[in-house]
């Protein structure tokens, strides 16, 4: 029979029962995700873990990059069996060797030179692999609603973007290496111009960064705006983009884009299907891997879906780096012929961002 114990400290407590009742000769281990817990247990003289069980990786400096360096003796090793043609603009080749098993389908390879190499895997049949060479978002005749590639990294991004065959899309990087740009750029050009998706849909976790200002009042799309900031924000630099539209013109296409972007709160995506959406779900390292499934699974045929966050940068309680949703489904996704991943690497929102990245 256990002790009947009222307060914060009750489970503490029936741990300390058990162990005075097994009169300390087996061991008993209180495991919890909460640090104040465990401190508390190991002040009393108890044996206490975290939770282990739902982390994905122990270290996430050995999480998928999407991306592999070629070494500079990469073609004089792989020159027997190489083959090399033309498709569709592009130059593909085929390889055989030992790293054509290291590669993964849609996994980005790079060697910078004098003329630097840029290609993405397609295919990886035992030991021979087949990539080819990217489209050149860096190019102003490229250019994604007005948007270009600023370093390799975008580049890469860009390529998984406007990819129809690419339905499942995860974008990692810190503050100001242009993730949600990016996406919306991609998003409105996909949409607006080429007709590919019906409308973009945006959700996020509404996870305060400081203290709770309590409810917000109107609907849920009215609800959700205080979170959106950062697409009004990158809204008001693709609106800028068009230099010939002049203000009556750009007050248009801002009426017309925001017509077509739908923000949806994630407590109500239950249930729910989306057909020829493009899909964004912001801030994805705050959502757990069971968070992350529920949303993934709501995509219905023609749906692109767009993850992209900061593990760096987790708000919500309780969860780490190794046990994000964002961090789960980037590895479990990795190699599949239609999904594809990217972590940028260097910022573009201003030399303060990018320092404050880096020292703090």
């Amino acid at each position: 029979a256990l002790p009947t114990v009222k307060g914060d400290n009750q489970i503490l407590a029936v741990v300390m029962h058990l162990y005075e009742k097994f009169d300390r000769k087996r061991p008993v281990i209180l495991v919890s995700k909460d640090i104040n817990m465990r401190i508390k247990a190991r002040a009393l003289g108890l044996e206490a873990q975290d939770y282990f069980n739902d982390k994905v990786l122990e270290d996430t400096d050995l999480l998928y990059s999407g991306v592999r360096e070629l070494s500079e003796d990469f073609w004089d090793k792989h020159a027997q069996g190489l083959e090399s043609w033309k498709h569709d603009n592009r130059t593909a080749y085929r390889i055989k060797g030992t790293l054509a098993g290291k590669l993964l389908v849609n996994e980005f390879l790079f060697q910078e030179s004098p003329r630097p190499f840029y290609a993405i895997v397609r295919r990886i049949d035992g030991k021979s692999a087949e990539f080819e060479t990217l489209i050149d978002y860096t190019h102003p005749k490229n250019a994604v609603w007005g948007i270009t590639a600023r370093n390799r990294e975008q580049n890469f991004a860009l390529n998984l973007l406007m990819d129809p065959e690419i339905d499942f899309v995860t974008l990692l990087g810190q503050a100001g290496t242009g993730k949600t740009l990016l996406t919306l750029a991609a998003a409105l050009t996909q949409v607006l111009d080429a007709k590919r998706y019906a409308e973009i849909i945006i959700t996020r976790v509404t996870v305060p960064v400081g203290e709770d200002i309590g409810f917000l009042p109107g609907t849920e799309e009215e609800k959700m705006n205080p979170w959106m900031g950062a697409l009004e924000d990158n809204l008001e630099v693709l609106n800028k983009t068009d230099e010939q539209a002049g203000e009556w013109g750009r007050a248009a296409t801002h009426d017309l884009i925001r017509n077509r972007i739908k923000i949806k709160s994630l407590n109500f995506m239950r249930g729910r299907t989306f057909l020829n959406k493009f899909l964004i779900i912001d801030e994805a390292q705050n959502l757990t891997p069971k968070q992350m499934k529920t949303l993934i699974t709501r995509a219905g045929p023609g749906t692109k879906v767009i993850c992209m966050g900061n593990i760096a940068q987790i708000d919500t309680p309780y969860l780490t780096e190794g046990s994000s949703g964002l961090t789960y489904v980037v590895d479990r996704f990795k190699g599949w012929e239609h999904s594809g991943h990217i972590t940028l690497q260097r910022g573009e929102r201003s030399r303060l961002a990018d320092h404050a990245a880096e020292v703090l």
